[in-house]
């Protein structure tokens, strides 16, 4: 039987196979030899990327991917590349663009020092803190009215060690669990099963905007750490790694950066026309000025 490295990661979660062990070509290099660039993108990060009404990638963040894909052609002198999607999760998406099996990842992934050991990041593109999702009438207002409820996130999200850690140092005394996707977490909240979703704030306003009753869910407490979001791909790949921050410098120069912005986060989006009303923060204000790829600690 032919050995799959894509079914080891997807059977085994976080392992790794032999095969991601194996040197990937430069991804210019890869990707102009087959034809084709592997873009990942997640199923339910509103409004990053996420799956619109017929079912395809829509987002902030899959929009700036097309443009670097744009920039990859230019580079690679293939005006006919192709593009194969693959979803990915908040626990895969790591080993799938370690191993090789996709290139890059459009979605809403924390730029930190440790995941900086295992791959690479571009200029940040956002900035966010872990907030909750409640039932509006829960009561449920800060980090202190947790104690001794059920609180869920979604697994492999660097929320879970901010909240474990919140839960530790406050003494609070809550059931942390995981879901597999954000939208099995907001679900939990929904249905009953949890008290309260911890995860970046952005993503709670998206999740509570989608909901059959946006009115039920409220995003409350006050953040417990900023960290900054960017797209992911490979390590040690100096030459993809300049095409990828030069698009994104390209569009914060252009303004066409703040337009994008405008267009997800401030205005009415797929599936149903809500507008999320979220002001662009000052952390994401400064680094149009400053570009910079700086990791969370």
């Amino acid at each position: 039987m032919a050995f799959s490295p894509f079914r080891i990661v997807a059977a085994g979660g976080l392992l790794l196979s032999f095969g991601a062990l194996a040197q990937v070509p430069a991804t210019l290099d890869k990707v102009k030899s087959q034809g084709t660039i592997t873009v990942a993108h997640r199923e339910s990060s509103i409004p990053f990327s996420y799956l619109g009404a017929e079912g395809q990638p829509v987002g902030f963040g899959w929009e700036i991917c097309q443009r670097i894909v744009e920039n990859v052609k230019k580079a690679t002198g293939r005006s006919d590349l192709k593009v194969a999607t693959v979803p990915v999760t908040s626990q895969n998406r790591i080993p799938l663009v370690q191993n090789g099996t996709v290139d890059i990842e459009c979605g809403s992934t924390t730029n930190n020092s440790d995941r900086a050991k295992q791959v690479a990041f571009a200029i940040n593109y956002f900035y966010t803190g872990t907030r909750f999702l409640v039932k509006s009438d829960s009561g449920i207002k800060s980090l202190t009215d947790l104690k001794g409820k059920r609180v869920v996130t979604t697994a492999g999200t660097t929320n879970f060690q901010v909240l474990r850690a919140a839960n530790q140092r406050q003494e609070l005394g809550f059931e942390l669990s995981t879901a597999k996707d954000h939208s099995e977490s907001a679900l939990l909240v929904e249905g009953g099963r949890a008290d309260a979703f911890g995860m970046d704030d952005i993503l709670l306003y998206g999740l509570r905007a989608a909901a059959a009753n946006p009115a039920s869910l409220a995003v409350v407490g006050e953040p417990l750490q900023v960290e900054p979001y960017a797209i992911m791909f490979r390590k040690d790949d100096p030459g993809f790694k300049k095409v990828v921050d030069d698009t994104i410098v390209g569009l914060m120069k252009s303004g066409e950066f703040e337009q994008l912005y405008r267009k997800w986060f401030q205005s009415p989006i797929p599936p149903k026309g809500v507008n999320l009303n979220a002001p662009m923060s000052k952390e994401l204000q400064e680094n149009i000025k400053a570009m910079s790829d700086k990791p969370a600690l």
